[in-house]
């Protein structure tokens, strides 16, 4: 008899969790001839200046900017982009090795997106596969499939809904009748507990500090090549943000797997003891 696996969920913000970099800097700006500086004093201005959400800011002054140099702005190019996209150390293994060591012990280990990123890039990058659902900004188009209008965007705060459709196992960002139905914790399809939230900055403190208090694990990775980035990390610690802040490298044996490997074994432990406690009725 097939035992049934415990659900898992590990979720992910992109850029600098996943991605050393912005992946709008990845083949995009390149396009562009312009510095990842240039276009992003310029974006954040803009929504400075107009009172508007960072985010939607980005989006439209990636319409504007490419109309502006007659770059090739639509799906097909967005694949192209991520195609491009840089990933930390370990992260072309850690889906495979993380899901096989979770089957071991009986948790069955799934994967999400959580990202103010673009969904269309981050589909094509080569771990787009491995996500069950990428929750991310993304564009409206038109018939000759250009875009013309946000279709969704993702911010600091909104990125907490996301969990509670993942708690909750409605993907569908339009189903509004699932994510806001009373459901009792224990019956939800994958308890907070069995969660960890990976991320990398402010953005991702709402949350990190979520999942944190309701039980789950929070990560904070930093690039260790950066002067400054694990000060801020440990800010995040000494916070009660996050369990555990880490070097963004997802190598085997490294403190990201070896982190996410005894997260396993604990929701698989705390099952053994939940199951003798009941039988003991």
């Amino acid at each position: 008899m097939t035992r049934k696996l415990i659900p898992m969920a590990i979720c992910y913000d992109f850029d600098g969790t996943l991605s050393p970099g912005n992946m709008q800097e990845y083949g995009f700006m390149d396009s562009l001839q312009t510095t990842p500086k240039k276009f992003w004093l310029k974006s954040n201005k803009y929504a400075q200046d107009n009172s508007a959400d960072f985010n939607l800011a980005y989006m439209k002054r990636m319409i504007e900017e490419a109309h502006a140099k007659d770059v090739p702005f639509n799906k097909e190019a967005f694949c192209e982009y991520g195609k491009t996209v840089e990933l930390y150390e370990g992260v072309e293994s850690w889906f495979k090795r993380i899901n096989k060591y979770g089957k071991e012990h009986g948790i069955d280990v799934k994967h999400y997106i959580i990202s103010s990123g673009l969904k269309e890039i981050i589909e094509c990058t080569s771990i787009g596969k491995n996500f069950e659902c990428i929750f991310a900004s993304a564009y409206i188009y038109d018939a000759n499939g250009v875009p013309c209008w946000p279709a969704n965007v993702v911010n600091y705060t909104s990125k907490t809904q996301y969990l509670f459709r993942i708690n909750k196992g409605c993907c569908d960002i339009n189903d509004n009748k699932t994510i806001n139905a009373y459901v009792k914790e224990s019956d939800r399809p994958v308890p907070f507990k069995n969660m960890i939230f990976i991320g990398d900055g402010e953005t991702d403190i709402p949350a990190m500090k979520m999942v944190k208090v309701n039980g789950g694990h929070s990560i904070a990775v930093y690039n260790s090549a950066k002067k400054g980035k694990k000060d801020k990390a440990k800010h995040l610690i000494e916070e009660d943000r996050v369990n555990i802040i880490a070097n963004a490298d997802y190598s085997n044996n490294k403190t990201i797997d070896q982190y996410v490997k005894a997260v396993i074994n604990k929701i698989e432990i705390d099952n053994q003891i939940n199951n003798l406690e009941i039988k003991s009725l």
